[in-house]
């Protein structure tokens, strides 16, 4: 039976409609990035993180008030939320350190990782099957993290080691998120989000009796992370709410060469060929799978 051209016209609007909202995204992930690497040489990566949960705190109990979305927020799941959060705020620590020290498209295709790991842990988080195509994949993920990493060829250092682990806690973030939506709204999820990782800024931060305040040059890049940490998600969230995911997964790796470029401009950075092609192995890996997946649903 052929599609109707009313049929294929919603759908065409909305992949243009999903891939607005992914430009979004990826200039919020890149503008994040550049904005770590701004702030790193005044403040370490838990008070950038305390920082940012502040800004996320103020928005997101901003939004709730003049929303009314206060009646959403539970707490019959904090302790899932808890671990979800330490989760995010180790990985996101992670990340915020490879940006300062090894270039952006390598921390990003390391980063790419994250669904990869959603498939080997799911059978043990979730409880769901590792099927012959989720083996395929992973294995293909793999592959690509050695091609970016090259630990053969003196690639390997604690900027890549850092960047590979905090795809693995941004996987652990996937999955627990995954299973907090199926009773939870995602202003209850970023409520508790942005105040525990707050209270988790403060303590590490602060142990050791002295956190730096931002000054008249550091403060507008705090606050843009705050910002774009908290617009990435909801962009993304968005674009996967209108289009498959095999639409939407194809354009957030626009994200690479993006933040390529921006390197190259910005810092200087040589655009290395292995990580794109690293990088596309891991893309194909995850496509496939996501591929596979839908058509089977």
């Amino acid at each position: 039976m052929t599609q109707q051209p009313g049929a294929t016209t919603e759908n065409n609007g909305h992949i243009l409609k999903a891939a607005l909202w992914m430009t979004g995204s990826i200039a919020s992930f890149s503008s994040m990035a550049v904005a770590g690497r701004e702030v790193s040489s005044s403040l370490d990566t838990f008070e950038i993180m305390m920082y940012r949960s502040v800004v996320g705190v103020i928005i997101v109990c901003a939004l709730a008030g003049a929303t009314g979305a206060w009646r959403t927020i539970q707490t019959a799941r904090i302790g899932t939320h808890l671990v979800r959060n330490l989760a995010h705020f180790t990985g996101q620590n992670l990340w915020f350190y490879a940006v300062t020290v090894i270039p952006l498209a390598q921390v990003f295709a390391l980063e790419f990782t994250s669904p990869i790991w959603v498939i080997v842990l799911s059978p043990l988080v979730l409880g769901e099957r590792l099927t012959l195509v989720r083996g395929l994949a992973a294995i293909m993920g793999f592959i690509g993290i050695l091609i970016v990493a090259r630990p053969d060829m003196a690639g390997l250092n604690a900027g890549v080691i850092t960047a590979a682990s905090s795809a693995i806690f941004f996987a652990l973030t996937i999955m627990l998120t995954k299973r907090l939506t199926r009773n939870e709204g995602i202003t209850s999820i970023l409520f508790w989000l942005t105040v525990m990782q707050l209270v988790m800024g403060v303590i590490m931060a602060g142990w050791d009796g002295d956190i730096a305040l931002p000054d008249a040059q550091t403060a507008p890049w705090v606050f843009l992370i705050g910002c774009a940490g908290l617009l990435a998600h909801y962009c993304l969230t968005n674009a996967l709410a209108i289009a498959p995911a095999t639409v939407v997964v194809p354009i957030d790796f626009i994200r690479l060469p993006t933040i390529a470029v921006i390197g190259m401009l910005a810092y200087n950075e040589t655009i290395d060929i292995w990580v794109f092609v690293g990088a596309a192995i891991i893309f194909a890996g995850n496509y496939i799978n996501l591929w596979v997946e839908t058509r089977r649903t």
